[in-house]
């Protein structure tokens, strides 16, 4: 049996759209970040985004193992962006808040890279742009499952 092109091309779409988004993702990621790596940016992200976490809830938020996140907020720490304090309900625990500082990085990273795929979307056709704004829905959700 044989494969038409668009069977072919349709075959591709997942692959296609698992390699655009990614490497937007990490062209965009690319922007903004002073001199902090995607994994704190994120992390300190989410806790601008959630508020004080233990240490061991935003290591299970963000997807990484608990020593990982240890040192992602000793950076963050020593760099002024985050408290970590410990948890008064269990001693063994600890809290990590994002400080004022940390506000800012997190709010001038998001302004940077909104500024940059918004710079991108100027440069798409008005027909290709349309075609874009109506398939945000439908990409978010994709998040849902």
């Amino acid at each position: 049996m044989t494969t038409t092109a668009a069977e072919s091309a349709a075959g591709d779409v997942p692959a296609r759209l698992y390699l655009a988004i990614g490497r937007l993702s990490r062209a965009l990621r690319r922007s903004g970040a002073p001199g902090l790596g995607h994994g704190s940016i994120s992390a300190l992200s989410t806790l601008v985004n959630c508020g004080e976490l233990r240490l061991g809830d935003l290591a299970t938020k963000e997807g990484v193992a608990a020593p990982t996140m240890s040192r992602i907020v000793a950076s963050l720490v020593d760099s002024g962006y985050v408290v970590r304090e410990p948890d008064p309900g269990d001693r063994r625990a600890w809290l990590v808040r994002a400080t004022a500082d940390g506000e800012r990085i997190v709010s001038g990273v998001r302004s940077t890279r909104v500024h940059e795929l918004g710079r991108r979307l100027d440069r798409l056709t008005p027909e290709d742009r349309d075609r874009l704004v109506a398939a945000i829905p439908v990409l978010e959700s994709l998040l849902a499952d």
